[in-house]
C-alpha cells in the first residue's frame, strides 16, 4: 500500500521538507534510527534521516542532490515503500551537559530530533548549533532546534549571519571557557566530523556521530557503508548508524563515501536530460 505524501516544502535553494504517513514505524521510531524510502518498485531504496516522528507521521529533511531526490522533489505525490524504523537509536537518558551540532541536511534532522528527545529529560542542559552554508540557506526558523534547545547557535561559512565558520569554532571556544560538556552528538559532512573527532579526542569528550550518508541499501547485504571502529569492521546501516567518532578511521570512511561519485553524476546527468520527456 502506498505511502501517502502530506506536506512537501523547500527549507533553501537545496533541501526540502517531506512529511508522509507512516503510523506504524512512528510508534517504533527513536532518534538516530533512519527509515529507507521507494518511489517507486524498481526504483532505488534511500535510506534517511527522520527529523520528528509524531502523529503517524514522518518528517524529513532531503537535499536534492542524487536522481531520486530530485525526482521526488519534482512532483511525486506517495512512496511506493517505507522501511522502518531501522539501525540503533540514542539512549534517552539524562547526560547532562550536551552539545547537539550539524551541518548538513542529514545532520540538521538528527540535531532536531535528538534536542526533542532530550530536551524532555529532566537533568539534560542543550546547546544545539548548527551551521548553513549561508544566510539564505538558513531553514525557516519552525524547522531549527531554537524552541527546543537552552542554547541556540547558528553559524554561517560565509560569515553572513551569526558566528563565521562551522560548528567547531563555537565548540572550540566553549572547552577553551572551560565549559562543562558531558556529551556531543552530531551530524552532517564527514570531513567536519572528522575534523571534530580530533578536538573531542584531545578533550576526552563522548559522543556519537551519525553516519548514515554513507548508505546504500540500507539492509547490510550490499557492504558499501563499511567502516572501521577501532580496527574492527562494521556496517552502518546494521551496526550504526550512530558512532564514536573518536574511534573511526575517517580517511577509510571518506575515501569509501567518495567512490559512488561518478555513479551518482552519471545517474544525475541522465535524469536532468530525460526528465519531462522533453529534454
Amino acid at each position: 500500500m502506498p505511502f501517502a505524501i502530506t506536506k512537501m516544502i523547500d527549507l533553501d535553494s537545496m533541501d526540502y521538507l517531506v512529511d508522509v504517513e507512516a503510523p506504524e514505524i512512528v510508534e517504533r521510531f527513536h532518534p538516530g534510527q533512519f527509515v529507507m524510502l521507494m518511489t517507486r518498485k524498481e526504483g532505488e531504496r534511500i535510506p534517511m534521516s527522520v527529523m520528528k516522528a509524531e502523529n503517524g507521521k514522518l518528517t524529513m529533511f532531503i537535499r536534492k542532490l542524487g536522481k531520486t531526490s530530485k525526482e521526488l522533489r519534482d512532483g511525486i505525490t506517495h512512496f511506493e515503500n517505507v522501511i522502518g524504523p531501522l539501525g540503533h537509536g540514542i539512549k534517552e537518558k539524562a547526560y547532562g551537559n550536551v552539545v547537539v551540532v550539524s551541518d548538513a541536511v542529514c545532520g540538521q534532522a538528527e540535531n532536531y530530533a535528538i534536542c526533542e528527545a532530550l530536551s524532555k529529560i529532566e537533568g539534560n542542559t542543550i546547546t544545539s548549533i548548527q551551521t548553513f552554508p549561508s544566510e539564505k540557506e538558513i531553514y525557516p526558523e519552525e524547522y531549527l532546534a531554537k524552541a527546543l534547545a537552552d542554547q541556540h547557535i547558528i553559524t554561517t561559512e560565509d560569515g553572513s549571519f551569526g558566528e563565521a565558520g562551522n560548528y567547531i569554532t563555537v565548540l572550540q571556544k566553549m572547552i577553551d571557557r572551560g565549559e562543562k560538556i558531558d556529551f556531543v552528538f552530531g551530524g552532517g559532512k564527514l570531513p567536519t566530523i572528522k575534523a571534530v573527532s580530533t578536538v573531542l579526542a584531545k578533550n576526552n569528550i563522548d559522543n556519537l556521530f551519525t553516519t548514515r550518508q554513507m548508505m546504500v541499501d540500507g539492509s547490510g547485504m550490499c557492504g558499501a557503508c563499511r567502516l572501521y571502529i577501532d580496527g574492527k569492521m562494521k556496517l552502518v546501516c546494521v551496526d550504526g548508524p550512530m558512532f564514536d567518532s573518536r574511534k573511526v578511521d575517517w580517511d577509510k570512511a571518506i575515501k569509501r563515501y567518495n567512490m559512488f561519485k561518478k555513479k551518482e553524476k552519471e545517474a544525475n546527468d541522465y535524469y536532468e536530460a530525460h526528465k519531462g520527456g522533453s529534454k
